[in-house]
C-alpha cells in the first residue's frame, strides 16, 4: 500500500508541473501579446481541466510510472493550451496569427512523436493512447472554432464530429467496439490539423482555404461513415448489444441478493 502511494504520489507530481508550465506558457503569452481575460481564463480553465482529468485518470490507471511517451503528449497538452487561449483571445482583439501558427505547427509535428517514444521505451499504455487521442481531438475543435470565424460556422463540424461520435456511442454501445487498424483512418486524422493550420494562417487566397477546410470535412464524413458502417455490420455487435441489456438484469440480482 505504501509502495502504491509512493507511486501515486510521483504521479500526481508530474501532473503538477504540467500545470504549472501551463500557467508559465500563458505569462509569457500575456506579457508577449498583452493577452485580456478572456484568453487568461481559458487558458487556466484549460490548465486546471487537465490536471484534475489527468490526475483522476492516472490514480484509476495505477500505472507505476508517468512515464517519457506520456511526457511528451503533456508537452503537447500544454502547446495546446497555448493555442487555446490565443483562440480565445481572437474574438477581443486580432490575434497574433505567426505565434498561433507556431505553436500549432509545433503541436501538430510532436503529435507522432509520442507514439514512437512509447513503442522504443516499451511504455505504451491504454491511458497514453487515449491521452493523446484526446489532445488531437482538443486541438482540432479549438482550430476549427478558430477558423469558423474566417470560414462560417459549418467548419465546427469538422472539430465537433468526434465527440458527436462518443456521444452516439452512449446511445448505440455497439460503436464502443474495437475498430481494426487503419491508414487511411490515420492520414485522415492527421489531414484535419494540417488543413485547419493553412486555412487559420491565411496564407492562401479565402477560395483556396475553402477548398482545403471542405476536403478536410469530407474526408472526415468519408471515414466516420465507413468506420459507423464497419461497426454496423460487425459480428461482434450482436454480442455487445446483449452485454449491454444483460448489465442492468445483473444489477438488480445483485442488490436483491444483497437485500436477502
Amino acid at each position: 500500500m505504501a509502495l502504491n502511494n509512493t507511486f501515486d504520489a510521483r504521479l500526481q507530481q508530474e501532473t503538477a508541473v504540467g500545470a504549472g508550465v501551463q500557467i508559465l506558457l500563458l505569462a509569457l503569452l500575456g506579457s508577449a501579446i498583452g493577452m485580456g481575460p478572456a484568453g487568461w481564463l481559458t487558458g487556466l480553465v484549460f490548465a486546471f481541466a487537465t490536471w484534475a482529468v489527468l490526475s483522476r485518470a492516472l490514480h484509476r490507471s495505477r500505472l507505476s510510472s508517468f512515464g517519457p511517451a506520456n511526457r511528451v503528449t503533456l508537452g503537447r497538452a500544454t502547446l495546446v493550451g497555448g493555442v487555446t487561449a490565443l483562440v480565445a483571445d481572437s474574438f477581443e482583439s486580432s490575434p497574433p496569427v505567426t505565434l498561433l501558427v507556431g505553436l500549432t505547427a509545433v503541436a501538430l509535428l510532436l503529435d507522432g512523436v509520442d507514439g514512437k517514444v512509447a513503442r522504443r521505451t516499451g511504455t505504451s499504455s491504454a491511458l497514453g493512447a487515449r491521452f493523446d487521442m484526446e489532445v488531437d481531438a482538443f486541438l482540432i475543435l479549438v482550430l476549427s472554432v478558430y477558423v469558423s470565424t474566417q470560414l462560417g460556422p459549418w467548419v465546427l463540424l469538422i472539430g465537433g464530429m468526434r465527440y458527436a461520435f462518443v456521444a452516439a456511442a452512449r446511445v448505440a454501445p455497439w460503436l464502443n467496439a474495437p475498430l481494426p487498424p487503419s491508414f487511411a483512418r490515420k492520414t485522415v486524422a492527421a489531414l484535419q490539423g494540417i488543413c485547419l493550420l493553412l486555412a487559420g494562417a491565411d496564407l492562401l487566397p479565402h477560395t483556396a482555404n475553402l477548398g482545403i477546410v471542405l476536403l478536410s470535412l469530407g474526408s472526415l464524413v468519408w471515414s466516420f461513415g465507413r468506420d459507423v458502417l464497419w461497426l454496423y455490420g460487425n459480428p461482434a455487435r450482436a454480442g455487445v448489444e446483449e452485454t449491454v441489456a444483460v448489465e442492468p438484469l445483473v444489477r438488480e440480482l445483485k442488490l436483491e441478493l444483497a437485500a436477502r
